[in-house]
């Protein structure tokens, strides 16, 4: 046999045999860490999960993730990375167990809400494992108010996210289309077309409460419309 066709059956099996491997190697779920370091931090990633979602719902492809396993080195599980809050253009809303960038577009947005244990990393390694990835824009807020400014905002430039100054507590997310506002006790979202703040769940509830009650007033059956 020609030594360019074993060569080439030889390639051929190993680059299948890889194929196998990969196939076969796990991506966790969990890596062990809890979701949040105190009930703050939990409720504001649920919250602003909640709003982007409510935002993005008539839009198609576009997935808001949060806290979710995600892996950047295909055939590697030790390479991951969970953000608190990300956004991707150009992928599916769907559930998903991980999230894998060499399937899918890495996130265009992302938000760490930051903490007396995550601050440093949030600043350094991740901002640089982000900037590596592509992210175009890369938030931090630190809802216990140690970390000064609080709210830090970064965007890519080549390959280096830079760090931008935020003006009077608030800054322009042009990926989200959307202001990120520190208003001295959280983080809120604001639309500058309407000049409103995203409603959180609280104020949505809230909202449809007022709402039954005047249909009421009216005569009318909120149930019924």
């Amino acid at each position: 046999m020609p030594y360019a066709m074993l060569n080439n059956i030889v390639r051929y099996v190993m680059s299948a045999r890889q194929q196998d491997l990969r196939r076969d190697i796990e991506y966790p779920e969990a890596d062990g860490q809890p979701m949040g370091e105190t009930d703050k931090h939990i409720l504001l990633m649920m919250t602003l999960r909640f709003m982007l979602d409510e935002f993005f719902r008539q839009q198609e492809r576009i997935y808001v993730g949060s806290n979710l396993m995600c892996y950047y080195v295909e055939g590697d599980p030790t390479k991951s990375v969970s953000p608190d809050l990300f956004v991707v253009r150009g992928a599916e809303k769907e559930e998903r167990r991980v999230y894998k960038f060499w399937e899918e577009p890495a996130p265009q947005m992302v938000l760490e809400i930051s903490s007396r244990k995550t601050w440093k990393a949030d600043l350094t390694a991740k901002k640089d494992l982000y900037a590596w990835l592509g992210v175009r824009e890369y938030f931090i807020f630190d809802p216990d108010y140690k970390l000064q400014p609080p709210l830090r905002a970064f965007r890519l430039h080549g390959q280096e996210l830079v760090e931008e100054i935020v003006r009077s507590n608030r800054v322009v997310s042009h990926e989200l289309g959307l202001e990120l506002v520190n208003d001295g006790k959280t983080l809120r979202l604001l639309n500058p077309l309407s000049q409103e703040f995203l409603r959180t769940p609280a104020e949505e509830t809230a909202r449809a409460v007022r709402l039954a009650a005047k249909l009421r007033e009216l005569g009318l059956d909120p149930d019924q419309l």
